[in-house]
C-alpha cells in the first residue's frame, strides 16, 4: 500500500465514489443506458484504486454505502489471502509459476 497525502486521498475517494455509484446504479437497474465498456472501466478503476490504498481504512463511508465498492474490496482481500496462502504452502509452485510467467 502507498502513503498518500490528504488531498490525493480525497481525490481518489471522489473518483472511487463516482465509479462505485455508476456500478451500483447499473446493478440496481437504475441506469437505463448502461454502457458495458464504461461499466468494466469503472470496475477496473475502482479495483486499481483499492489496490493502491486500504479501502477499509481510507474510504470506510464508501464501503458502508456502496455494494459494488464492498464487493471489490472483498475480492481484493480474498485474492491477497489466496496469494499469501499459496506462497506459504507451495513455495516451489510459486517459483515455477514466476519462471513460466516471465
Amino acid at each position: 500500500m502507498f502513503s498518500f497525502n490528504q488531498s490525493t486521498l480525497q481525490s481518489l475517494e471522489a473518483t472511487a465514489a463516482n465509479s462505485a455509484a455508476y456500478l451500483d446504479a447499473c446493478d440496481c437497474g437504475l441506469h437505463p443506458a448502461r454502457d458495458p465498456k464504461y461499466y468494466r472501466e469503472c470496475a477496473d478503476l475502482l479495483m486499481r484504486i483499492f489496490l493502491l490504498v486500504d479501502a477499509e481504512k481510507a474510504f470506510p463511508n464508501l464501503l458502508e454505502h456502496s455494494a459494488a465498492a464492498r464487493e471489490i474490496a472483498d475480492s481484493i482481500q480474498i485474492r491477497q489471502r489466496i496469494e499469501t496462502g499459496r506462497q506459504m504452502s507451495y513455495p516451489e509452485l510459486v517459483v515455477l509459476l514466476n519462471r513460466v510467467s516471465q
